[in-house]
């Protein structure tokens, strides 16, 4: 098909000109005496998009998921309990591997289309008086669903009964379009990877580990090897890896950082913020759909889960739009099949991308005979841009 792919998934994102050209170089030495440069320029420039000063980042050559791996064997021991809401195909997928690793789950089932239930956690906190539960566990960002939680609303909760457990925060689909304050919300480990925010391909796990968290790790005796803690932080601490590191990437992660710092994190929120809004208007004021984000509160800024009316399979309108128009929209996962599509709206995006993913949506739509006003969803969002 002619024209190049409108990439519209909430990740993997688009991955600028400028990173793909920072990746073009040949292999090297990842023992050399220069190699250490690029190692410390990642990892001190993830602490700003962290918003650290005293926790470490790791880069695991992996995704998310072995980041998600990494919290639990390395700060838990076997059998421990982990306090987690399931409320979409990923904290869903989080919570089936603490299981599947051994740990005990609490789970609070949670209506897809809503956020993290603060009051549930607060009530499942207050109750634990032996102090059972060692990590608390949120995803920030549900990208199925296109909801976003309050994090430091369930650090306030933890802090008010004075629980001690860990909190571990998956960013994945936040960072560094939403955000995130480590330091100030007091988060344990957080976990992200490449693809999204990032503006990378897939294939760089990404932590971040407080010091408490460290500390506690060096007493923990959950099996860990690949994903070890310790053995990261002390190879690092000289520029090194304990094994061989993903060079190419390291070098697009350093032109993202770089990229980040000249726009201004703050920046990047807002822009995220700004993108999202228009993508909501169309979706609400022009084509009257509704999203799976049950109330405003809960609206992501990274993905917008369009729920399609009854009778209309979702599924449909994400393949007509790939065949027909060379649009990649997101799929409903799990629960939400066939009932919603996904716009992602994050990474390197402007607003003339955003309206070419609006206008493919809206011509798929009317080619499958729902019942839209061709050209609505585009006018909504262009009218809301230029009023703000």
């Amino acid at each position: 098909m002619a024209g190049r792919n409108f990439l519209f998934v909430p990740g993997p994102t688009n991955v600028p000109d400028r990173i793909l050209r920072a990746m073009a170089v040949a292999s090297e030495d990842h023992r050399s005496p220069d190699f250490p440069a690029l190692t410390r320029a990642c990892i001190d420039g993830l602490k700003p998009v962290f918003k650290t000063t005293t926790a470490h980042p790791i880069l695991f050559p992996s995704s998310g998921t072995g980041c998600w791996e990494a919290a639990l064997t390395n700060c838990l021991n076997p059998g421990a309990k982990v306090l987690i809401a399931r409320f979409g195909q990923f904290s869903h997928l989080w919570a089936d591997m603490c299981r599947r690793l051994g740990f005990e789950v609490e789970l609070l089932e949670t209506p897809w289309g809503e956020g993290a239930p603060v009051d549930r956690y607060l009530a499942a906190l207050d109750s634990d008086r032996q102090h059972r539960i060692k990590a608390v566990l949120v995803c920030q960002n549900e990208t199925a669903t296109g909801v976003t939680s309050d994090v430091p609303a369930i650090r306030r909760a933890m802090d008010s009964v004075k629980h001690p457990a860990l909190l571990f925060v998956d960013a994945v689909s936040a960072l560094a379009s939403i955000d995130f304050r480590m330091d100030e919300w007091s988060v344990d480990v957080c976990i992200s990877g490449s693809q999204k925010g990032l503006m990378l391909p897939a294939g760089l796990g990404i932590a971040c580990v407080s010091q408490k968290a460290l500390e506690v790790a060096k007493g923990t005796t959950s099996r860990r090897c690949y994903f070890d803690f310790g053995d990261m932080v002390a190879a690092n601490s000289s520029g090194y890896f304990p094994y061989t590191p993903s060079l190419q990437m390291m070098y697009a992660l350093r032109e993202s950082l770089q990229m980040l710092a000249e726009e201004g994190l703050e920046n990047v929120f807002r822009r995220h913020r700004y993108l999202a809004d228009g993508a909501r208007a169309a979706v609400m004021q022009g084509w009257q759909l509704k999203l799976c984000a049950a109330e405003p509160r809960w609206y992501s800024d990274t993905v917008t889960a369009v729920l399609v009316p009854e009778g209309v399979d979702a599924a449909a309108v994400i393949a007509r739009a790939y065949k027909r128009y060379n649009l990649s929209l997101g799929a409903g996962l799990s629960k939400v099949a066939g009932k919603l599509f996904r716009i992602g709206h994050l990474g390197d995006l402007n607003e003339l991308m955003l309206l070419g993913a609006i206008a493919g949506s809206e011509m798929a739509m009317l080619d499958l005979g729902m019942s839209i006003e061709p050209g609505s969803g585009t006018a909504a969002a262009q009218t809301f841009w230029r009023k703000n």
